[in-house]
């Protein structure tokens, strides 16, 4: 079989008899990775917006996550705030319980000793009118008539 001289010398003819450099499985096979990489190059540009759309949703979700949070932690600060304004009330309440508790005992104690010299001053009464009574008696035995100045 004879060599082609064009061949030889590295020049070639394609499907359009047009003459080229390159052989035409080594031209065929280059325009194939040509359409490859442009294929490959417009699948990374998707993929690149994908993930761009992803990383996009990723920080809204971690910025509604952080507001979350901030909200939490407000409202866990605000009840803790209660529980403390709480444990002061109750605790001034215990103060005021025990101070009260503390008067009524003074009261307690005072109405006791009132009550004491409201007896001691009742009996004096008492043994005042009867020992009148036994002086205006033993008057009357002496004068029926003499009236007694003090009853008055």
């Amino acid at each position: 079989m004879a060599k082609d001289p064009l061949a030889e010398a590295g020049f070639y003819f394609d499907e359009l008899n047009k003459l080229r450099v390159l052989e035409p499985d080594v031209s065929q096979k280059t325009s194939e990775l040509k359409e490859e990489c442009k294929e490959f190059v417009d699948k990374i540009g998707q993929f690149q917006k994908i993930v761009g759309g992803l990383i996009e949703l990723v920080d809204e979700l971690a910025k509604e996550a952080e507001t979350e949070k901030m909200k939490a932690i407000g409202a866990r600060n605000l009840l803790k705030s209660v529980a403390k304004q709480r444990e002061a009330q109750q605790q001034q309440l215990q103060a005021l319980i025990a101070e009260k508790k503390m008067q009524l005992e003074r009261y307690r104690i005072e109405y006791e000793a009132l009550s004491k010299v409201e007896s001691e001053q009742n009996e004096f009464i008492d043994q005042f009118i009867l020992q009148n009574q036994s002086v205006a008696t033993t008057q009357g035995v002496q004068s029926h008539h003499a009236p007694l100045s003090f009853m008055h």
